[in-house]
């Protein structure tokens, strides 16, 4: 039977250089209360030492909880290989292990989320690893970055091979001697349900990568009960799979959220309930983005700019017309956001995250929205890493799982970082220009491959708030511009490579840039 531990006792548990696998979403599904108890553990006794830290979504966060930060000490941590890391903003202090990468202190490595779940799959079934195109002509490539983030990581995880007469990536499989997951509620044998939480993630992967192959498994609930209490349908994780559990009542549902019921689908929320996307650019950019759905799209949705649009389409009194679909596993509904992003409200289903990726990489949806932070001349995109500046970004998380096979792609953000905008009479002004333009010569990584999606014949839109560029044979070419923009002068003259111009280039919607709904008509599915 299922052992009932102190998160002092679970940590015990971790031997000198074991591989452990943590389920979490940031601040969503965390076990932090286990990973303190292991750093806790560390700056007593100096063990366990030199682990290898399997996360495929972030561990943890800079707003309260610290999830991999627990762990990054020198000595503690020998490699981490992360779908996302911890981030946020240049006014909280840089997360501790950005500064350990940066320093060479661990070999770190970004790996695509869906491919990390794929991988404990594999671990599971006992399989030699993951063969795939995700990630082809990415950072993720070996003839590109192999997913390494700092010279520490010299070993490879990924290479090319040929097969059947094809090339793909191959990833090695990586055996957990532990996972540290968690749920709301175990009964005394240790089966585990999740009726509080958010999303499902990928708990029941890593539990059987784990062990299947003789390791350990840590579950962290909020609550016991007797055996038999739970119905068997809502178990998620039962028992044969669980060693011990440690139970912490002060677990939070989410970062600065103890516990809201809409989060984990027990209440249903009015619509009047959710805030409106306050007027400015980021609701322009959000808004001409909307305009590029269609009726009964099924669109995955990714933080930034993008995070928006399902209150634009509620504002213009066009919710349910098209399916929200997200990479921690929501499905329908309306995707929240801030620290609760990563759930959805109202949903109409939750997936594990691992059969959510398999849905994305198979390019069965319809339509993506993302975010960039840089597009280059051969319509690259980078997302993932700002070398200066490397905790502003999380890391890739399912970006490349999302874009690799995508139908129609959107990306959103700004032209210019920093310029200074003015949005009155259906009319853009810049009265101050930014002082660094996101459209560069050459990206510092390649989040997106700009030629593989010309290869596999993929529809690429670019939406900023001056202009929207789309992706052709030559790279990205200016086909809208916002009204009271000069085109030389705004677009040409600012980008950092020289810009093709649409022959038929057109301008944007004037209700774009009035603070009143618009009238979005969803078009028909073709």
């Amino acid at each position: 039977m299922t052992r009932f531990v102190t998160a002092d006792e679970a940590a015990a548990k971790i031997p000198d250089g074991a591989v452990v696998s943590v389920s979490s979403s940031s601040g969503l599904g965390c076990p932090d209360r286990v990973l303190r108890a292991i750093g806790e553990r560390f700056e007593a006794s100096a063990s366990p030492r030199g682990l290898t830290m399997l996360n495929p979504i972030a561990a943890g966060d800079m707003y309260g909880i610290k999830g991999i930060d627990h762990l990054a000490e020198p000595g503690l941590l020998r490699r981490v290989i992360a779908g996302s890391l911890p981030s946020g903003p240049s006014s909280l202090p840089q997360p501790k292990i950005w500064r350990l990468i940066g320093e060479n202190k661990v070999a770190a490595y970004n790996v695509p989320s869906g491919i990390l779940f794929d991988m404990h799959r594999e671990a599971a079934a006992k399989r030699p690893g993951v063969l795939t195109k995700v990630g082809i002509d990415t950072f993720v490539d070996p003839r590109r970055d192999g997913c390494a983030l700092n010279e520490a990581a010299a070993e490879p995880i990924v290479r090319r091979v040929e097969f059947e007469g094809d090339t793909w990536l191959f990833f090695p499989t990586i055996v957990p001697d532990v996972a540290i997951i968690r749920g709301t509620t175990a009964d005394e044998r240790g089966n585990i349900s999740f009726e509080h939480e958010g999303a499902y993630l990928g708990v029941l992967e890593q539990a059987l990568a784990a062990r299947n192959n003789g390791g350990t498994v840590i579950a962290q609930v909020k609550r016991q009960t007797r055996a038999g209490a739970i119905p068997p349908q809502r178990v998620h994780v039962p028992g044969v799979l669980v060693d011990c559990v440690v139970v912490d009542p002060d677990q939070r549902q989410t970062t600065q959220t103890s516990y809201d019921p809409a989060v984990s689908g027990e209440i249903q929320r009015p619509a009047a309930s959710f805030a409106l996307t306050e007027w400015g650019v980021s609701k322009v950019i959000g808004r001409r983005a909307a305009h590029e759905l269609c009726q009964g799209d099924a669109v995955n949705l990714g933080f930034g700019i993008s995070a928006n649009v399902p209150r634009i389409l509620l504002e213009e009194a066009q919710h349910g017309a098209v399916t929200w679909v997200i990479e921690q596993g929501a499905v329908g509904g309306v995707p929240l956001l801030d620290f609760q992003f990563g759930c959805a409200a109202n949903a109409e289903a939750i997936m594990p995250s691992p059969q959510q990726f398999i849905y994305f990489q198979g390019g069965g949806f319809d339509c993506t929205l993302l975010s960039f932070l840089q597009i280059d001349s051969g319509g690259n995109v980078n997302v993932s890493r700002l070398a200066a500046r490397p905790h502003l970004t999380a890391g890739i998380g399912g970006f490349i799982d999302i874009t690799a096979r995508a139908r129609r792609i959107v990306f959103s953000g700004t032209f210019t970082v920093g310029a200074e905008l003015t949005i009155e009479n259906g009319m853009l002004r810049i009265d101050r220009e930014g002082k660094v333009s996101k459209l560069v010569p050459e990206v510092e990584q390649v989040s997106f491959s700009g030629k593989r999606a010309r290869e596999q014949n993929q529809s690429v839109l670019y939406v900023t708030e001056r202009c929207v560029l789309r992706l052709g044979d030559r790279g990205p070419e200016v086909v809208e511009i916002a009204p009271g923009v000069e085109l030389e002068r705004d677009i040409l003259s600012v980008a950092g490579f020289e810009l093709r111009v649409a022959e038929n280039l057109k301008t944007m919607d004037a209700a774009l840039f009035r603070p009143e709904p618009m009238g979005l008509q969803l078009k028909e599915r073709a």
